[in-house]
């Protein structure tokens, strides 16, 4: 829980120590950077590995957490103004400068250092310092690294992967160093485990360091714009406190959903369901719901997966006049994994906070809502001559036009959220039963279905739609490719800009989440 603690007096020297030497390392930053032409990226990786191995002694120095917050919020203020006004160039990228880790200059990197250090301290200062100390030193260190070795010496580029441009060289050094920081970690903190993590052997530990290092290395590269600061040490602090405080919560299958997971992510690209960003995305969301929802989360979440992957790839031929329609193809990239599972992802977090049954069934309701989705537009452009209707207006539009819809696309919308509920109650969860097995049809099936119209709706009135002047035809895309090879921009007629696919894709699947939860909810079944 959050606390905060009264200040004691004993800690104003450390308070004050500490102040001045982040200052210090700020002033030196300067120096460098303006007397003796260091780059900017050097002395910001170095005070950002500095502040790193700092935040990991400050427990051993510091009784209370009050002025190690105040600390964090000094620091938040300056990084705050700094980043409007611009004093100090060491925290902020050089205008105009593209480097591998911050293009265009724009990072918000240093404004989420001390805000996600202020809210370790606030939630974990009390009980789990240790976890505090170790994930803020991976993202000191390790994340440094990266961007040291990346920027200098790295040669191999990751490509389709995020806006910031990643290498293969950066990336094996963030996964090295984060192995060797988190397996001493584990080690040296042992001895504080009380909960899911006591007692276990050097071996499990050393799996342990081995899965949670591709964790931080994969939010490290799909993440840009100092992102990574803030998320690789939220991911593997949360991971590092289930494990031990939630006693469902068990190392080993987690070990093993995590690999489950890699395996997946391997073959979703062999097989090119994904390109290198989705199957990474794919990996952090499977690894969260394989390893901490065992098979009871995991079989609906691959019957969506496999099934409307599969869905996706048949009727090629048929489909293909559709390709220049849709905002993107068959193979799914992270944005359509974060459209697809993120809300389902947030769920799990939730549950494995909670372990509130009524979130299966909303992680159910999202599942069915965005197969339905899926369903509903691979169905409704396969069938021979389909018709299709504005949801708004009911007058005839081409068949893949956003908001159309279809009896077959319907249909299938249907049927694919009944796949959904099948495969919970093939697994025989208690929960449905309790809940009864027709309700629990009737209540996932009416959610993805109701959902692909919400879906449809806002396809209909707010999702971007252009003018291909190529073409001539309307698209969700926002550039065309001519004859030539030259990009073309296509016109906005209707719609939002910033609405695009994915964003209606994620409205879709809160709808149907929430819709399954307020009934459950209504029932008052688990209370």
């Amino acid at each position: 829980m959050l606390n905060l603690q009264a200040p004691l007096p004993q800690d104003l020297p450390a308070f004050f120590l500490t102040l001045s030497l982040l200052l210090l390392f700020v002033f030196l930053a300067e120096l460098l950077r303006r007397k003796f032409g260091v780059s900017g990226l050097v002395v910001r990786k170095i005070m950002h590995l500095s502040a790193g191995v700092v935040i990991f002694f400050i427990p051993a120095y510091f009784q209370s957490n009050y002025y190690p917050a105040v600390v964090a919020l000094f620091f938040l203020v300056l990084n705050s103004l700094n980043i409007r006004f611009g004093w100090l160039g060491s925290l902020l990228p050089m205008p105009g400068t593209i480097t591998l880790q911050s293009p265009a200059g724009k990072s918000y990197g240093s404004l989420l250092f001390p805000l996600v250090f202020l809210l370790q301290l606030l939630f974990l200062w009390e009980s789990h310092k240790w976890i505090m100390q170790t994930s803020m030193l991976l993202m000191g260190v390790s994340d440094s690294l990266a961007a040291l070795v990346g920027s200098s010496i790295g040669k191999k580029h990751i490509e389709h992967l995020t806006k910031n441009p990643k290498t293969v060289e950066g990336s094996l050094t963030m996964f090295l160093s984060g192995f060797l920081l988190l397996g001493a970690s584990l080690m040296l903190f042992s001895p504080e485990f009380h909960g899911g993590l006591a007692g276990k052997s050097f071996m499990m530990l050393f799996a342990l360091a081995l899965l949670l290092a591709v964790v931080a290395t994969a939010v490290e590269a799909l993440l840009s714009y100092g992102l990574d600061n803030f998320f690789i040490p939220i991911s593997v602090a949360y991971l590092l406190y289930v494990l031990e405080m939630n006693p469902a919560i068990r190392l080993e299958p987690f070990l093993l959903g995590g690999l489950f997971a890699f395996l997946l992510a391997l073959f979703s690209i062999k097989v090119k369901f994904l390109n290198n960003s989705g199957a990474t995305a794919t990996f952090l969301l499977g690894t969260t719901i394989f390893g901490l929802g065992g098979v009871t989360w995991t079989v609906p979440l691959l019957t969506f997966y496999l099934l409307s992957s599969v869905l996706s790839k048949l009727g090629k031929k048929r489909k293909a006049k559709f390709d220049l329609v849709f905002e993107k193809g068959s193979q799914r990239d992270a944005g359509q994994v974060y459209a697809n599972g993120g809300i389902a992802w947030i769920i799990m977090i939730a549950f494995s906070l909670t372990n509130d049954p009524a979130l299966f069934f909303a992680y159910l309701g999202t599942l069915a809502a965005v197969q339905a989705d899926t369903w509903a537009t691979e169905i409704g452009t396969m069938w021979p001559n389909p018709k299709a209707w504005l949801v708004t207006s009911w007058k005839r539009v081409p068949v893949g036009t956003s908001g159309g819809v279809s009896v077959p696309g319907t249909t299938g919308a249907f049927l694919g959220s009944l796949f959904i509920c099948a495969s919970a109650i093939l697994l025989h969860v208690r929960w449905l039963s309790d809940f009864g097995v027709l309700n629990s049809f009737l209540l996932i099936g009416f959610s993805g279905l109701l959902a692909s119209l919400v879906d449809s709706f806002f396809g209909a009135t707010v999702q971007a739609q252009y003018f291909d002047p190529i073409r001539e035809k309307v698209t969700e895309r926002t550039h065309s490719l001519a004859p030539d090879g030259v990009l073309v921009a296509n016109r906005l007629i209707k719609g939002t800009p910033l609405v695009n696919n994915d964003l209606v894709n994620t409205l879709c699947a809160i709808s149907g989440s929430t819709l399954a939860y307020l009934v459950i909810e209504k029932a008052h079944l688990f209370q």
